[in-house]
């Protein structure tokens, strides 16, 4: 027998946690192909040579198939920390907002503030795993492994230079939580009451895809500042020509015009845009299983 809905308790900070890194991991080893085939398009300079499909082909035909899945690892160490960090700010800023506007509620404007300070927070943990993903995918990369990327960029630029790309991820962050969880608010709010379990996961499904479809479209130019950002190798005594965010957005935008803002695009979309689903998806499936498995007063 079920608990009244006002008497049901809040799952425990593990149980959330837990939900979420399995949701997350979920979504890296069932997408990260395609991160890596955007990070490629990203990074190339001038106008864009071939599409997803002709990318996907050439890594294969010249690399491997193996090739898809390299720096596959730091995302997959960075899951736990940044799913961590995720709760702890998602709860931390939604109480402090709710507090500040006076609302017992959450509302959408409050869901977008919420996601963006969040996101903003998150970036702190991400970058170092960040930069060593993308040292790794870049098709002239020589790195042995994730390791000998940490070693070779402290040996040559110090502990900080693992933090190079910091502001323009914050940024690529802070604009995808925006819009990912606040798109989620307005779209749960738009569909029929789910009755059931499976209505419910529907539901979450359609929500988190239109969510992470809105997300990069929103975050895709601040991404792609990132990649530039953290691909680059530095050389001492020149300014690196990508360095801050906006300035940065300026001049892609004026060499090689606004298209150039939105390359990987894609992949992005066809990784975040269902990924989003999954991983609201895997999270709530997760979330009800805990639910049956500890009993009332949970369910």
């Amino acid at each position: 027998m079920s608990t009244p809905p006002a008497e049901r308790k809040p799952l425990p900070f593990v149980a959330n946690f837990a939900a979420g890194a399995i949701a997350g991991i979920s979504e890296i080893l069932t997408f990260y192909p395609l991160d890596v085939v955007k990070t490629r398009m990203q990074l190339e300079t001038g106008k864009s040579k071939q599409g997803v499909v002709g990318s996907f082909k050439t890594i294969i035909k010249e690399e491997g198939f193996g090739r898809l899945y390299r720096g596959l690892l730091p995302p997959l160490l960075m899951e736990a920390p940044k799913r961590a960090t995720k709760f702890a700010a998602n709860d931390f800023w939604g109480k402090r907002f709710l507090a500040l506007t006076g609302e017992k509620k959450m509302t959408q404007n409050i869901a977008i503030a919420t996601g963006c300070a969040a996101g903003a927070t998150e970036s702190f943990v991400v970058v170092p795993f960040e930069l060593v993903k993308i040292k790794l995918q870049d098709k002239s990369s020589t790195f042995k492994g994730p390791m000998d990327v940490v070693s070779q960029v402290v040996k040559k630029e110090g502990l900080l230079g693992l933090y190079a790309g910091m502001e323009a991820t914050m940024w690529r962050h802070f604009w995808w939580n925006g819009g990912y969880f606040g798109c989620i608010f307005q779209v749960r709010s738009l569909l029929p009451k789910a009755e059931t379990n499976k209505a419910r996961l529907m539901n979450d499904l359609i929500a988190g895809t239109i969510g992470g479809l809105v997300g990069t479209a929103i975050n895709t130019p601040f991404d792609v500042v990132k990649s530039r950002i953290q691909g680059a190798s530095k050389v001492p005594g020149v300014v690196p020509k990508y360095n801050w965010t906006y300035p940065a957005l300026v001049t892609i935008f004026r060499e090689e015009g606004p298209a150039a803002l939105y390359k990987g695009f894609v992949p992005k979309v066809l990784r975040l845009a269902p990924g989003g689903g999954v991983l609201l998806l895997v999270v709530e499936f997760t979330l009800n299983v805990f639910r049956q498995a500890l009993g009332p007063p949970y369910i």
